[in-house]
């Protein structure tokens, strides 16, 4: 924690208003760290996170200083999305998340891309070994998935 650091505080997502915040943090993190993704992919995405991903998953977001920073998406044991904002990472706020979603709400698995190897190592630090491999992403967009196992 560097200094003047607030603690990091976890709590469900508010809805639809918040999710504004939630797809600029989105962004924030992968422009940072998916530099693999095209520029039009990664606008298609993002065009599709309020509308389609976020109503179907179970939101938690990560405050610093009453200010959201980060969130975690779960659905079914599964942990399916986790993003923190540029300007916090390694600042202890993706292990916060991980380790509430995984107390919380049961998070066995989680896919990563393989071309993002601080995520995957992130998640194998936190106690996930991977399990399978697939060529490419949910939406068959030509991005290496690593599956991992909490262990």
């Amino acid at each position: 924690m560097t200094e003047n650091a607030s603690p990091v505080s976890i709590r469900p997502c508010s809805g639809p208003a918040e999710y504004g915040r939630l797809v600029q943090i989105w962004r924030s993190a992968v422009d940072a760290t998916h530099d693999f993704l095209s520029p039009a992919d990664k606008l298609e995405i993002e065009a599709h996170l309020a509308s389609d991903y976020f109503p179907q998953v179970k939101l938690s977001v990560a405050e610093v200083g009453g200010v959201a920073v980060g969130f975690a998406g779960t659905l079914h044991g599964s942990l399916e999305m986790l993003f923190v904002h540029d300007s916090y990472r390694g600042r202890g706020v993706g292990k916060a998340l991980l380790k509430h979603v995984v107390s919380e709400d049961d998070v066995a698995t989680v896919d990563v891309n393989e071309q993002n190897p601080g995520a995957a190592g992130f998640y194998q630090h936190e106690g996930f070994s991977i399990v399978g491999r697939s060529e490419v992403d949910s939406d068959g967009r030509p991005y290496p998935l690593l599956h991992l196992k909490n262990n």
